[in-house]
């Protein structure tokens, strides 16, 4: 009877030096654990901005659209140019709704034929087919990149980090 009365205080007061030693220990590895995460960066993938989106020849007069780069391709006659697809308010794809006849259009004191417009399904941001907004949220037009020719095989070569004039046409 008195080794139990002489054990408990002993016990209790090593139960509460424990439950203290742990916790100050786990505050420290939970401290210490941001401190060291932070030494390790997150690594973001980036797509190469400058790519070969294939040869002339393979792409029909019209607009093609390149999802795995959200580019559209307009070809007229020998005449290429590119034109994002990324919508200019929150970066949503724009989708291509081509008009059943073409249509005769000013913009920016420059007529053209227009086949269709662009259309944001985020927001509902409205685009002519050469990329001004005129209606919906998108502050700005869409992006024309610069589109040239690859000297080894004459592929068409797009410039993701290069935006050129509205009237820039690659003329093959």
């Amino acid at each position: 009877m008195s080794e139990d009365k002489l054990e408990s205080p002993e016990s209790r007061r090593g139960f509460l030096t424990k439950l203290t030693g742990g916790l100050f220990g786990a505050g420290l590895l939970g401290g210490s654990w941001t401190f060291i995460r932070s030494l390790v960066p997150n690594v973001l993938y980036e797509p190469p901005q400058r790519f070969k989106i294939g040869d002339p020849e393979a792409y029909t007069a019209g607009v093609h659209f390149l999802d795995k780069h959200r580019l559209f391709l307009f070809r007229e006659e020998n005449s290429f140019h590119a034109i994002s697809a990324v919508c200019s308010h929150l970066g949503c794809t724009v989708k291509f709704s081509p008009f059943k006849q073409l249509r005769e259009m000013t913009v920016r004191k420059l007529s053209y034929r227009s086949r269709g417009e662009f259309r944001c399904a985020c927001h509902g941001s409205h685009f002519r087919d050469e990329g001004t907004n005129y209606a919906g949220p998108a502050p700005r037009p869409l992006k024309w990149h610069e589109l040239t020719r690859s000297p080894e095989d004459g592929q068409l070569v797009v410039d993701l980090a290069r935006e050129v004039d509205r009237d820039f046409r690659l003329v093959v």
